[in-house]
């Protein structure tokens, strides 16, 4: 080998270490959701509709479980001492699934226990449907939203094949095609993935005031069962 090779190869060894190395590619979540296509839309509609009915959920039921401590212990004395009125005053200044419950009994004492158990059953009923109000939204979207990302992948693939077929086959044109139709996959489990756990929870804390309900209306059947002083 020339003196001139070996000088060239040496040139050429340190301009290859002195270039840096190419940084890999990074891709933007906003660039993968805008790739997903138009049925990104009916997932970010379901998206806003899953956090609205939550958050409106979430508070209402919230204020269904807040009452005073004291409440109970007060009617329990007011209707010891027979001021059916003044609980009844009590129920009506509370708004509470459990005074409204409680205030149902009270206008039926001096008739069988029974039917007072069966207004307080039927009352408690009806609170037990407006806590429970669109919780059906909640776990429609868990079932929809995959079905939607599924479909959106699908779609794409459909897509995908009919370019291949016309415009030839193109490895990195599949692999990019691929990656970003499988984004509407991956957006649609996490909306139903959030939507059954938004469901899961606030089943738990509707179950927490309808223990409170049923404890409360017990409590009150005790009162009415014991000797007036």
């Amino acid at each position: 080998m020339s003196l001139l090779s070996i000088l060239l190869l040496q040139a050429d060894t340190v301009i290859k270490a002195n270039v840096p190395a190419a940084e890999p590619e990074k891709i933007s979540l906003f660039y993968l959701l805008k790739e997903g296509g138009v049925l990104m839309i009916p997932l970010l509609l379901c998206s806003i509709v899953m956090v609205y009915v939550f958050l409106e959920r979430f508070f209402a039921i919230r204020k269904a479980g807040v009452i005073d401590a004291t409440f109970m212990s007060r009617i329990r004395e007011q209707v010891t001492i027979g001021n059916l009125q003044a609980a009844k005053s009590l129920c009506k200044n509370t708004d509470s699934p459990i005074a409204r419950i409680i205030d149902k009994g009270l206008s039926r004492i001096g008739k069988p226990v029974d039917i007072i158990e069966k207004s307080m059953e039927n009352t408690g009923k009806l609170e037990l449907y407006k806590q429970e109000k669109n919780m059906t939204i909640l776990s429609t979207l868990a079932g929809i939203a995959p079905m939607f990302g599924f479909l959106g992948t699908i779609a794409g693939m459909i897509i995908l094949f009919f370019n291949v077929q016309h415009q030839g086959f193109s490895l990195n044109a599949i692999a990019q095609g691929i990656y970003t139709k499988m984004v509407t996959s991956a957006v649609g489990l996490i909306i139903g993935l959030l939507s059954y756990m938004a469901h899961g929870y606030l089943n738990a804390q509707i179950n927490k005031n309808v223990n409170r309900m049923e404890a409360a209306s017990v409590e009150f059947m005790d009162i009415l069962q014991e000797p007036a002083h």
